[in-house]
């Protein structure tokens, strides 16, 4: 690995105030179309350069300097012999909620909370059950922080690495100090992929999404796999840059990631049931799909 990967300080490995904020941000640039005022253009919402908090558009940068092909393979290595610990997914979430940021005044939902909201909306619209246990794990992987993980590999919009870097992607202009960009093996449109060779096939970027599709893989139906995976892919779902690498099928899956993303970023219960009431289901779903145990 980079040995400057190694050498960050502190402040590099913790841009951000807390991980809520690169999710507001996300919400900055493809905002609720249904709460955009009609006087403004879309296209206006989205100059989120203009109101960009530097926390935030330092994440990008450390982000985008740093996700390298090597990095990302040796992460998997890393990461997905789950040796880390093991535990029920109950005591996951109360790992997770070691996250919030109290003092962020933004933000009175905890993770749990949010997970909740995105699963409830689901469950309401009455989707398959497999859809609703999508929503309540799809975060899951966050729990990287709590292992010393810098926040630029945890969180963010996800891409392929291994092939050029497309300019849909937030701040392209932060991959010029990324050493793949000058490595005529990785800086070509395929890289060392093929033409629509599936993105299966294909390295993303590492973080939350790559970590918690890994844990689940064994468990949850494809379209579910999908949604956890490419959730943050927002440079494909949102702007078809990588067509060229995906085949099919991906496409066909797509279809279920294109509708899990509104009730990621959009969904806002301030009527929600107490978790007292809605345990007894989650309990009995969480032990249809999953283990007893889960290893990290």
């Amino acid at each position: 690995m980079n040995s400057d990967v190694n050498n960050l300080s502190g402040e590099s490995l913790t841009p951000l105030s807390n991980l809520d904020e690169w999710e507001h941000d996300v919400l900055r640039r493809y905002p609720d179309p249904t709460t955009i005022n009609e006087d403004k253009k879309v296209e206006e919402f989205r100059n989120y350069q203009d109101t960009e908090k530097d926390g935030v558009k330092e994440f990008y940068r450390l982000n985008h300097r740093y996700q390298t092909f090597e990095f990302v393979k040796e992460k998997k290595a890393d990461y997905l012999q789950f040796n880390r610990k093991e535990m029920p997914i109950w005591e996951a979430f109360n790992f997770l909620n070691e996250l919030v940021d109290d003092s962020d005044p933004d933000t009175d939902l905890d993770q749990m909370q949010h997970l909740l909201q995105t699963s409830e909306a689901i469950r309401n619209d009455k989707h398959p059950d497999w859809m609703v246990l999508v929503g309540l794990i799809h975060d899951m992987g966050k729990v990287l922080c709590l292992f010393n993980e810098p926040q630029w590999g945890v969180v963010g919009d996800t891409f392929p690495v291994g092939c050029a870097f497309s300019d849909k992607i937030v701040y392209p202009e932060f991959f010029k100090d990324n050493p793949d960009f000058y490595n005529p093996e990785y800086n070509t449109e395929l890289g060392v992929y093929t033409r629509n060779c599936g993105l299966d096939n294909v390295h993303m970027s590492w973080g939350h999404d790559e970590y918690v599709y890994h844990m689940m893989k064994d468990y949850i139906p494809e379209p579910g796999l999908y949604m956890l995976r490419y959730h943050s892919f927002y440079s494909q779902h949102r702007e078809n840059a990588y067509d060229h690498l995906m085949n099919s099928h991906d496409h066909e899956m797509f279809k279920w990631v294109n509708l899990f993303n509104p009730y990621d970023l959009y969904s806002k219960n301030p009527n929600q049931k107490s978790w007292a009431e809605l345990k007894p289901y989650y309990e009995d779903l969480v032990a249809k799909y999953l283990p007893a145990t889960l290893k990290f």
